[in-house]
């Protein structure tokens, strides 16, 4: 039997205060507990500034699946999933600039969040985009039926899968959905499966409902997926996800 717990670790006693400020890392956590999540890490105001410049820049929105998705900044697993992992690596210069410009201060935030969780440095892997913005639409497929259960293993290499590297996945909620929208994560863990069928109701779960400027961060090895929503709202989240190679935590988008 599973020692994780069914619910998510919630910090307390608003860590961090601020994302440059540097924190022992909650890691611990993930041993125990299905999730990590850090209420208001940045501020109301803050997330509905980013959300707005979001916005605004649907013309520098990436397409992905037919429109079923957007995304500010070139989302690794999409252009895999679509063969379309030329375009991304030759476009990494472009999407980081474009989310620097669009949202300033949002990659920097974000990879430093990822330091005060983990207690190190992380650093954007070489040759890959940076932090980025997902995006997904009211009556969107998504919104409609919620997204695919999945893990976050499409972005480790084959040596770092087989000897089961540290990896992490960081979703900062700037924009929640009116109604639903929130993560379903499942007691269960990477084994080969690169695409899972939803686990047996026996199985444990947590069902994660964000807050504005909340951080959640979830094993990218555990299984999950983003829950239906509706209302008028775009659902806007900053994401990275990252692993550890050698000493070093690697992030990209």
């Amino acid at each position: 039997m599973s020692a994780v717990q069914p619910f998510a670790w919630v910090a307390t006693g608003g860590w961090p205060a601020s994302p440059l400020v540097a924190h022992a890392a909650p890691l611990e956590g993930l041993d125990t507990h299905l999730a990590l999540r850090f209420k208001s890490v940045l501020g109301v105001e803050e997330c509905s500034q980013y959300a707005s410049q979001v916005l605004a820049a649907r013309a520098d929105w990436v397409s992905n699946f037919s429109g079923a998705q957007f995304t500010l900044g070139r989302a690794w697993y999409t252009h895999l999933e679509e063969d379309r992992a030329d375009e991304y690596f030759a476009n990494v210069a472009s999407s980081d600039m474009t989310v620097r410009t669009t949202t300033p201060g949002l990659q920097e935030a974000v990879l430093a969040l990822a330091g005060a969780v983990v207690g190190a440095p992380v650093t954007q892997r070489k040759g890959w985009c940076g932090p980025g913005v997902h995006v997904f639409r009211p009556g969107s497929e998504v919104a409609r039926r919620g997204g695919e259960v999945h893990f976050d293993t499409e972005g480790l290499t084959e040596a770092q899968l087989g000897r089961r590297a540290p990896a992490l996945t960081f979703i900062l909620m700037l924009q929640p959905a009116e109604i639903g929208g929130g993560l379903r994560v499942w007691d269960r863990l990477y084994d080969g499966e690169d695409f899972p069928d939803k686990p047996d109701p026996r199985v444990g779960v947590t069902q994660i409902a964000y807050e504005v400027g909340e951080l959640v961060v979830i094993d990218s090895y555990r299984l999950h997926q983003i829950l239906p929503f509706r209302g008028d709202l775009c659902r806007i989240t900053a994401t990275m996800h990252v692993a550890l190679e050698g000493a070093t935590w690697e992030g990209w988008f």
